[in-house]
């Protein structure tokens, strides 16, 4: 990291300028963003035909969920062939009509990158399913757990007969305790090998063995192939799962008894640094200064995510953590929703805001394909203040020190849908949380409000432009049905209306395209125990930007620096000055901000002065 007066300038993983640093990306989620040919689902040439949407708006990247050829167990996260094109979604010439049109209108594009499994469909796994194959220890095969006797002499004596390696049915005991993400254990028996598979996932997800460098050899020529053909980058789906200690012991039971957290194995694991530093050997270093590449690493902790993104180490650019996300599951997990603490939320941006701040850099988001929408969870998704709160959100994150992530639909303001019952979901991850809580007995209403709540499906109903009965998405029957507030949240609307959410991204996109404080500034908390206002102040090179967002739906005070007094408004989220209260901090250390209200305040000191 080189330093000029004082400041710091940020530099990429190859020395140069990172130019991803004042970028902005938008993430597409290919399946419900626009339909070209009217069967119900997303495609490429959907996409293609939207692209002038992303420039209006101003962003730099698309970054595209995944489209290879899939069975879909995990909507294309199960992948069978990493070097092709599913066609649901279109084939290679459709992804190189789309690759050419963002490159020509001065954007990038980067892929999505699920390398910690393979769809069970895999040529790969079907070939290791065979005990004599070379491929048998690109998976993570096991036998039966040996079988105790509890009759024997010696406790610790196996009954060789308890277990028939030819049987087609399981046998009783996993290779060991651990529970995968998608409820149930993460090991499933296949007869045909008399052996069990490793899944952290779906069944359909068998996980790779990192161990064996045939595996990642063949990865990274894979990667090597999407770079060259002209992609600009990775976004890694759980890439901190990639290492795995060999012994794959017990882990701890969790809280429903059922199975043990793996996670002490696996998170993070002992050989994760040394594959992801030969991976920057292997693959991005032949492009310098062009790649932007991000891990996604769910239980990441900062001290860990320092490491990652350290220049000096070359591993990846940014991580996905997922802490503040984590912060409204309660104590049965993320399907148990408790209202949100802004004072929680405050002290976990501020940690990785200032845990980073030297060495790395943050990713900054709130919405992605796995999140409930956040107008619906930290916001008010009401007739009365959808567009405020969905604005006020989105102002406090982009103000942040990190790049910024839009997810498609998040920019209208688009909200969490109304699920009545159980057949209205698609996602696995619902649909095997649901019947395991039945199963355990749980009320089936209680069940279906965490669902409604916190499931993933409501990040995938299909991308609102319109009005019309399929909301512009298709002249089909969607794969998922389109949200009814589709007729008054869509895009065509929205564009007409300058107070939408829609135009205020906008602003905001173009506000950390020209204020270098926004890109390089460095983050100073306010108010760390109110829990009514968030506010923070960035500064660079005699600039400070102080931001401030009412995370209520009421009127409130707040008291100010008096250097504050008649500070420059930059930004805000009123319709208009002065509707509803001072449009600026006015001529007092007092000013009152409006229900779910956001402002961004600018001083530039002269010479010899301080804006703190």
């Amino acid at each position: 990291m080189d330093r000029q007066d004082g400041n710091a300038v940020e530099t990429g993983a190859d020395g140069d300028e990172a130019w991803w640093k004042s970028a902005v990306v938008y993430q597409i989620y290919p399946r419900s963003f626009a339909d070209s040919n009217g069967d119900g689902v997303g495609d490429l040439d959907g996409i293609t035909s939207h692209l002038d949407h992303l420039v209006e708006l101003g962003v730099d990247v698309l970054w595209l969920s995944p489209v290879y050829p899939s069975p879909q167990a995990d909507n294309g996260y199960d992948i069978s062939d990493y070097q092709d094109v599913d066609p649901l979604f279109g084939d290679l010439a459709a992804f190189d009509r789309l690759l050419a049109a963002v490159h020509a209108r001065g954007m990038r594009l980067v892929m999505d990158l699920v390398v910690n499994h393979t769809s069970d469909r895999h040529p790969w796994f079907q070939e290791s399913r065979d005990p004599a194959s070379p491929k048998r220890s690109w998976y993570w095969w096991r036998p039966p757990r040996e079988t105790v006797d509890p009759n024997a002499a010696d406790p610790t004596a196996v009954d060789p007969t308890a277990v028939d390696p030819t049987a087609v049915e399981p046998p009783a005991a996993e290779p060991n305790n651990w529970g995968s993400f998608f409820s149930g254990p993460a090991w499933t028996y296949d007869g045909a090998s008399g052996a069990y598979y490793l899944h952290l996932f779906a069944p359909g997800q068998p996980d790779l063995n990192w161990e064996n460098p045939e595996v990642r050899q063949a990865v990274y020529a894979m990667m090597r192939w999407w770079l060259e053909r002209g992609v600009d980058g990775f976004r890694m789906d759980v890439v901190n799962l990639i290492s795995k200690d060999p012994a794959l012991p017990d882990g701890p039971l969790r809280g429903d008894g059922l199975y043990g957290d793996g996670s002490p194995s696996y998170l993070c694991g002992p050989r994760v640094h040394e594959y992801l530093q030969e991976m920057h050997r292997e693959v991005f270093a032949h492009h310098p200064g062009r790649l932007l590449t991000v891990g996604e690493m769910p239980g990441v902790t900062v001290e860990q995510a320092r490491l990652f993104t350290d220049p000096a180490r070359v591993e990846v650019d940014m991580v996905f953590q997922f802490e503040h996300v984590s912060l409204d599951h309660g104590p049965g997990g993320k399907f148990d929703p408790r209202p949100l603490r802004l004072t929680d939320l405050k002290a976990s941006l501020a940690r990785w805001q200032q845990g980073l701040a030297d060495t790395g850099w943050n990713s900054l988001y709130w919405n992605n394909h796995d999140q409930p929408r956040i107008v619906s969870r930290f916001g008010d998704d009401g007739p009365r203040h959808r567009v405020r709160s969905a604005t006020m959100l989105a102002t406090v994150l982009h103000l942040h020190r990190g790049t910024p992530y839009v997810y498609q639909g998040e920019e209208l303001g688009m909200t969490n849908a109304p699920f009545a019952s159980i057949g209205d979901f698609r996602d696995i991850e619902a649909l095997n949380h649901y019947a395991q809580a039945l199963a355990a007995g749980q009320e089936p209403e209680r069940v279906l409000r965490g669902l409604r709540a916190m499931g993933r499906d409501n990040a995938r109903t299909p991308m609102q432009w319109d009005a019309t009965p399929g909301a512009g998405f298709s002249t089909g029957t969607p794969w998922i049905a389109v949200n009814p507030n589709h007729t008054t949240v869509n895009a065509a609307d929205a564009r007409r209306d300058p107070g939408s959410v829609y135009h205020h991204y906008r602003r905001l996109i173009a506000l950390r395209h020209s204020e270098p404080a926004v890109v390089h500034g460095d983050f100073t908390p306010l108010l760390p125990e109110d829990e009514r206002v968030y506010a923070f102040t960035r500064r660079h090179r005699g600039t400070t930007l102080l931001v401030l967002g009412n995370f209520t739906g009421e009127h409130v005070p707040v008291d100010l620096p008096p250097h504050w007094r008649g500070a420059e408004l930059v930004l805000g989220n009123l319709p208009a000055a002065g509707a509803e209260g001072p449009a600026g901090p006015g001529p007092g250390t007092t000013t009152v901000l409006a229900p779910w209200e956001a402002r961004v305040h600018r001083i530039t000191a002269t010479a010899g002065e301080s804006t703190r």
